[in-house]
């Protein structure tokens, strides 16, 4: 038998430095501007190689295995008038070499505040400090609100979400004029519902440019209620997931010829409010929300929602005819979301003519770990020899 022996090429591992903080249900890696940029090798390749994406296990770095534990942000002081922060998104592959930057992602952002306060980049002001952030991928303006008792900088807190045992510090997050980052407008077909082929059957969705685009189908349509288990509802989104592409044509984002990408627009299916259970086994009656959603994350089922997918939701709400919309009535000012890992709530704030201007989240966040990431250079990938 002939045997198989490992050698590296070079001996080169470059050094980053970086935060990991757990933001609303996700956990983000965040990277200083300066520690990441100017490197030998591209930021998608420091990404790639430091997450161990490579694998599904990711085994051989630091990412979690899963598209809510494989996320990253490059941070900044920012020039711009008005805003102390901008942040850059990273969706990082898990079991797949590549690095989604279509998208922004608000437990993110949610972290990257209380990372700006903690790190000193904002300096705490009163009972609560205003960070304000632009997220680069989207330009979309998000406030996020720290909680800074006497002035002074949070380690711990007492806020809990819905999908997160532990309490973390309180995080208010405003998302303000969040309609039409990516198109410019709410409705990017112009219409509230567009019928999307599936199967021998047309599947009405609504696609919505706020926060995030977002693909919004009826549950119903596709032999779903919207209130499945993470599990079942996995079991389905192999057979609906191609629905994403389509509808990312349809509302300009993508043009046939070029790559999919898995991370916009936002997929996802509501239904009427029913009786569940969380996936902690807590029983959710249908009274106490509004409408039942199920997200998608990349390839997988979202535990909870992701918060640019709320602010999605609560701007289709306001659409008359939307598939949100013939759940609630549209002057609502705050929508209560049935999601797997429980209710979680958005309040909707509008002008004078009743538009919406902002949708304002409430999260928690905590620092996790401060870190220096070796992360081996491409010339010191394994080589086998025999």
């Amino acid at each position: 038998m002939v045997g198989i022996n490992v050698v590296f090429q070079g001996k080169d591992v470059i050094s980053v430095t970086a935060t990991l903080v757990r933001g609303g249900t996700s956990k983000c890696w965040l990277f200083d501007v300066a520690d990441i940029h100017g490197r030998a090798t591209t930021v998608d390749e420091v990404l790639i190689t430091a997450f161990g994406s490579r694998d599904r296990s990711q085994i051989d770095g630091i990412g979690g295995a899963t598209s809510t534990t494989s996320k990253a942000a490059i941070v900044a002081q920012s020039y711009e008038p008005g805003v102390d922060i901008d942040y850059t998104f990273a969706q990082v592959g898990v079991g797949d070499e590549q690095v989604e930057w279509g998208s922004n992602c608000g437990n993110c952002a949610t972290a990257v505040g209380l990372y700006a306060v903690q790190s000193g980049l904002v300096r705490p002001r009163g009972e609560r400090t205003r960070v304000r952030m632009r997220n680069t991928n989207s330009g979309a303006r998000i406030d996020a609100i720290v909680a800074t008792p006497g002035a002074r900088v949070p380690t711990t807190g007492d806020a809990v979400v819905p999908g997160v045992a532990s309490p973390g510090v309180p995080v208010g997050l405003e998302f303000l004029d969040p309609i039409g980052t990516a198109t410019g407008t709410l409705l990017p077909t112009g219409q509230a519902v567009d019928e999307f082929g599936h199967g021998c059957a047309r599947v009405p969705a609504t696609l919505v440019d706020a926060g995030a685009p977002a693909a919004l189908f009826d549950a119903a349509e596709l032999g779903m209620t919207g209130s499945e288990t993470v599990a079942e509802f996995g079991e389905r989104l192999p057979g609906v997931l191609g629905l994403r592409r389509e509808a990312a044509i349809r509302m300009g984002l993508s043009r046939p010829d070029e790559p999919v990408c898995h991370a916009v627009p936002k997929f996802g299916v509501v239904g009427p409010p029913r009786p569940y259970l969380t996936s902690a086994g807590e029983p959710v009656d249908g009274d106490d929300y509004d409408v039942a959603v199920r997200m998608a994350s990349m390839h997988a089922p979202h535990p909870a929602i992701g918060l640019t997918s709320m602010v999605a939701v609560a701007a289709g709400a306001t659409v008359s005819g939307s598939t949100v919309g013939g759940y609630v009535k549209a002057d609502l000012d705050e929508l209560r979301l049935g999601t797997p890992a429980g209710v979680v709530s958005a309040r909707l704030e509008r002008d004078g003519d009743g538009a919406l201007t902002g949708v304002v989240l409430n999260r928690s966040a905590r620092v996790i770990a401060k870190a220096t990431i070796f992360v081996p250079t491409r010339d010191r990938q394994p080589v086998a020899a025999r």
